[in-house]
């Protein structure tokens, strides 16, 4: 086989233990070195004075992340390869055939890089998933109130729509604190005045039988949501600051139905703004994962399921798709209908979470504004034959439609 580098290198990297093989020429060297920088930078020093050309190493967990800060401040080409693309022969497993393994992969150019974004890029993700992690627990906090509530037959969750808004969560307090919940006139002063016509039900939601346990639990479940609400806007707040730049990008982007500032956000910082990286627009659906897979054998297309993809950037687009299809009048909206009724809820939300994917694509590649298509625009294919078929339909069902000059 063809040789492509000279001097390469292959890493297997671990917690507490790198195991590199330098390939040189017909030559290789094993070398283990710990994970500290100190002994890193020691790694990269010995790269360096060998002359190696190219670097490679699993995409292990977090693993690579110290590696390939250091290699990419001392200027080392390092590739970071998805482990799937590399497996060894059955049988033969250890770290050290491992490193020597992917040295030869690379030395003969059978490997495919990873895409890494820069540095900067790298640390608005660990923001935004911080900050998406950090949601998800406080509705993970509003699952376990809402236990409680049910386990102490207090049933406010049936009356009020939202059981973290303000009027529930004075009600709440009141209730962790000790105090009787069966004045009305006392109740009804804690209330918005649009759930005064409810006055009664919530009295009647309230009469429960709480213990000192429960009412204890109440006051941690209550703090903790209040501690987190504080730290989703804090990240709110860092992610405005470190995002500046992407602002412009941000708004562009909001044009879109179903796409607001924090989920933009979340997109951006997944993608970056510069799409030169992605040669089109499918590249960029497939390392996300909404385009459909390739299933063909003997001449024959198979259903393919989706690609894995990058995980948080297709469950954002997925929520934002789920919001698009109710906006009325959208293209999003007709593109959601016309799919669900053949294939399912499912596959429309991705099939409009590729086609939002699609658009941003270009948004961003071409500097242009987003245009809706309007939910009329499968109306013009085929126009004739629709109305053949609706006429057809009529008839079956009884109904003569009166025909006039420009019907076809």
């Amino acid at each position: 086989m063809e040789v492509v580098y000279r001097c390469c290198c292959g890493i297997d990297v671990h917690k507490n233990l790198i195991v590199a093989c330098l390939r040189k020429g017909g030559r290789q060297e094993l070398r283990e070195f710990g994970t500290m920088t100190g002994e890193i930078k020691a790694l990269a020093n010995w790269l360096t004075e060998a002359g190696c050309e190219m670097a490679a190493m699993e995409s292990t967990g977090p693993y690579w992340k110290p590696l390939y800060n250091l290699f990419e401040l001392l200027g080392l080409d390092t590739m970071i390869v998805n482990a799937a693309h590399m497996k060894a022969v059955p049988g033969r497993k250890t770290d050290s055939k491992d490193a020597e393994w992917i040295a030869e992969l690379l030395q003969h150019g059978l490997l495919r890089a990873s895409f890494v974004p820069s540095r900067e890029q790298r640390e608005m993700r660990e923001l935004t998933r911080y900050r998406k992690s950090i949601i998800e627990e406080r509705s993970r906090e509003l699952n376990r109130l809402q236990k409680v509530l049910e386990g102490a037959n207090i049933k406010l969750g049936s009356v009020v729509a939202d059981i973290h808004s303000k009027s529930a969560q004075r009600l709440l307090e009141r209730l962790a604190a000790g105090e009787t919940m069966d004045n009305s006139e006392e109740i009804s002063k804690l209330l918005h005045k649009s759930l005064l016509p409810k006055l009664d039900e919530i009295v009647a939601a309230l009469d429960g039988i709480v213990t000192p346990l429960q009412r204890a639990l109440l006051a941690q479940i209550l703090d903790h949501i209040d501690d987190l609400d504080k730290r989703i806007k804090e990240l709110d707040r860092m992610a405005e600051a470190y995002m500046a730049e992407f602002q412009p990008a941000i708004a562009e982007v909001c044009q879109m139905p179903g796409i607001a500032q924090r989920s933009a956000e979340v997109i951006l910082a997944e993608t970056g703004i510069d799409m030169s990286r992605f040669p089109s627009a499918a590249h960029l659906c497939s390392w996300a994962g909404v385009c459909p897979g390739n299933h063909q054998s003997a001449g024959k297309r198979y259903h393919g399921k989706t690609r894995k993809g990058n995980k948080t950037l297709k469950s954002m687009l997925v929520q934002c798709a789920k919001v698009a299809s109710r906006v009325k009048g959208s293209y999003f909206a007709a593109q959601y209908q016309r799919i669900a009724a053949r294939r399912g809820k499912n596959r429309a939300t991705m099939a409009v979470a590729h086609s939002m994917l699609i658009a941003i694509y270009h948004v961003l590649k071409e500097g242009v504004p987003f245009h809706d298509l309007g939910a009329d625009y499968y109306d013009g294919f085929r126009r004739e034959h629709k109305i053949r078929s609706y006429l057809k339909r009529l008839q079956a069902l009884g109904r003569e439609p009166e025909l006039s000059p420009t019907t076809v």
